[in-house]
């Protein structure tokens, strides 16, 4: 039969993984050591087993045709031997050909898919200040909390903030920038999101802190804000893997109109390591994009930094994070886990599905170098050419 040649196929690969597998119908598959156990509810599932990929395991997980029990790292170690991945090489062409992937409207069903789940969701696994992007580690022994604020102070640092200055965060999210920027820096601090539960949540935290005057939020799409005002400051954390590769000429040139000369730009967000790949390969992309992030694209440094400088935004500094997120993917992970009943209740089991294992592969991409974290400085220099920048770094780290 199909049914048993595929499982003898499966056992195949099965040689040498510390692995425990039960079948649907009680068979059980023992190897050495095993540290994950992985359970087949359907026949259906031995057809993605017998000639797997990434995507496609954890496609069969989310769906329910499979569960794996064990520690994250552990099953995602597992997955990678079984598929022989090595994802980060994928040549294949990039979707920047799809324009309608970034619509204003698609941009906007996109993210409310992503971030209008529930703050009280997020509040599980965040950090105090629900900052959703790459922490900052000074030492292995930081907590998140101080990890993050650190990640808010690292950016604050580099973008030389002073009081009476206008910042704006492309991509607020729940508001931890823009926040502290006001709190610590005194500047005049203005968010935009496209999510409406974020931006009810920024709301309300401005009002709590007596941030009003001080602090705005705004619900826009980066392309919707007005030219008339300039801002000293611009930053975009963990937004621009949402631009598109196809927009990332026209994202840049509006960051550089609303840009004062002499003024400083910061942009933290997630590159692909491959130099010409349109994304993860072994079916991570197209998992990503069905389930976790519609319409999110991927692209090198030299990419962003080559669309930086067509702008007329001068490169002044770049720095990788790279080992900085695979640690916050763990945490995140872990936090998630220790609040599995609660995040079930609020979300249901299978977007919870959906978050384990999108960020612990996240987190094994991170530490394998498939995908990389770049924060990268740029500058709009003045009619004269000149750009106030420092000679060194000491305002960065010896702060």
């Amino acid at each position: 039969m199909l049914r048993d040649l595929l499982l003898k196929q499966f056992q195949e690969r099965l040689r040498g993984l510390p692995l425990r597998v039960q079948t649907w119908r009680g068979d059980v598959l023992e190897g050495v050591g095993a540290k994950v156990h992985l359970s087949l509810h359907n026949p259906k599932a031995l057809q993605v087993l017998a000639s797997p990929t990434l995507g496609g395991l954890a496609r069969a997980y989310v769906d329910g045709l499979i569960d794996l029990k064990g520690h994250a790292e552990d099953i995602l170690q597992f997955g990678q031997a079984l598929c022989r991945a090595d994802a980060c090489r994928d040549a294949k062409g990039s979707d920047a050909w799809k324009w309608w992937r970034h619509t204003r409207h698609k941009d906007r069903k996109n993210i409310a898919y992503h971030y209008d789940v529930s703050n009280d969701f997020y509040g599980l696994w965040l950090d105090k200040n629900r900052v959703y992007s790459c922490a900052y580690f000074e030492t292995a022994d930081d907590d998140l909390d101080s990890a993050q604020e650190k990640k808010l102070d690292l950016i604050c640092r580099k973008l030389m903030l002073k009081p009476g200055e206008r910042l704006l965060d492309i991509g607020c999210g729940w508001g931890g920038l823009i926040l502290r920027a006001a709190e610590r820096h005194g500047v005049h601090a203005t968010g935009i999101t496209l999510s409406q539960e974020q931006h009810d949540y920024v709301r309300e935290q401005i009002r709590r802190r007596g941030l009003e005057g001080h602090v705005d939020v705004r619900l826009m799409d980066y392309r919707e804000v007005p030219e008339a005002g300039m801002f000293d400051k611009i930053a975009s954390v963990g937004m621009f893997e949402h631009v598109g590769r196809r927009n990332l000429p026209a994202y840049f040139r509006k960051i550089a109109a609303l840009l004062r000369p002499g003024g400083l730009v910061l942009n933290h967000g997630i590159t692909s390591v491959a130099l010409s790949g349109g994304g993860l390969g072994s079916g991570i992309s197209e998992f990503i994009d069905d389930y976790v992030f519609p319409g999110g694209e991927l692209v090198h440094a030299a990419a962003v930094l080559e669309a930086m400088a067509a702008a007329g935004l001068e490169p002044l500094d770049a720095e990788n994070l790279r080992p900085h997120y695979g640690k916050t993917l763990w945490q995140w992970v872990q936090r998630l886990e220790a609040n599995e009943a609660e995040a079930i209740r609020l979300i249901g089991q299978k977007k919870y599905r959906i978050w384990r294992i999108y960020m612990a592969g996240s987190a094994f991409a991170f530490d394998r170098n498939w995908l990389a974290l770049f924060q990268i400085l740029g500058g709009k220099p003045g009619a004269d050419g000149r750009q106030d920048y420092p000679f060194n770094r000491r305002h960065v780290y010896n702060a």
